[in-house]
């Protein structure tokens, strides 16, 4: 397992990964960390059947395993983290909380100045091998996609169910495939598809997404009705805009082309489909 995929506690390992811009733990890892049990998957399976309603905050991401191998692991974030924590009856979960505390501390110095968590982000995407030029389109795509989120907060769209209608509406226009058959193309699952778009595909994502800004603020779009309007015009346009460029240089935008290990990343770099 890489260094980057791990956080260490007490020199005790805990993998990671970063998922829909933010990070997430492993809960079996920070299970071990926080008691003496010799078999900390039984002692997660044990807890969540006693508490079902920790499930809700977890997601079930593909991590790396010590064979080597990818398996569906339950994760949650920060949040999720601190919640279950408080259901572990365990002395040492005091310092982790400290620790997970020094993290949100750090997340809230980035929140106050965006640049430190980018710079972060930017570290992390270069130690992974991807392009310079890629990770520029990435961290645009970023900032686009927080300027969008932060008008839907403001014009009463619900996080959650609502925002990833609307966003699988702009990507539909934008692309003309929804974000599920965009992965299939792919040959990704549960990776967040924006880590393996192309250049092309990301300046694409990032129009349809800005236009469909803009619009909501024309229209002083109110509600999940009025911004899934704007959602729909938005990614109209940007659609519009990728069948004109594809129709002008005969390539296309959507690409089967992934990043699933830094072989791969040459291959990233460009927008041409063969």
């Amino acid at each position: 397992m890489e260094s980057k995929d791990i956080l260490l506690f007490e020199n005790k390992p805990i993998r990671k990964l970063w998922h829909n811009e933010e990070w997430y733990f492993s809960v079996v890892d920070i299970i071990g960390v926080l008691t003496d049990s010799k078999d900390p998957r039984n002692y997660w399976k044990v807890l969540k059947n006693r508490e079902k309603q920790l499930v809700t905050f977890c997601n079930q991401l593909k991590m790396l395993s010590s064979d080597g191998k990818n398996y569906k692991t339950d994760c949650a974030n920060t949040e999720g983290v601190l919640r279950i924590i408080m259901s572990v009856p365990s002395p040492q979960a005091e310092p982790f909380k400290l620790w997970l505390a020094q993290l949100g501390k750090r997340e809230m110095d980035e929140n106050q100045d965006p640049e430190l968590g980018f710079e972060r982000l930017r570290e992390l995407y270069k130690a992974k091998g991807y392009t310079d030029d890629w990770i520029k389109e990435r961290m645009q795509s970023i900032d686009t996609r927080k300027r969008l989120t932060n008008e839907w907060q403001k014009r009463g769209v619900q996080q959650g169910q609502e925002y990833s209608i609307l966003t699988a509406t702009i990507a539909k226009g934008t692309f003309g495939v929804s974000p599920t058959e965009h992965k299939a193309l792919k040959g990704i699952e549960k990776e967040n598809l924006r880590d393996h778009m192309t250049p092309l595909e990301l300046i694409f994502t990032a129009l349809g997404e800005e236009t469909t800004r803009i619009l909501s603020v024309k229209r002083d779009a109110q509600g999940f009705n009025d911004n899934h309007d704007a959602a729909q015009d938005g990614g109209t346009m940007a659609g519009n805009a990728r069948k004109n460029y594809e129709k002008e240089l005969g390539e296309n935008v959507v690409s089967p082309q992934n990043y699933l290990n830094t072989t791969n990343l040459s291959a990233l770099d460009t927008t041409k489909q063969e």
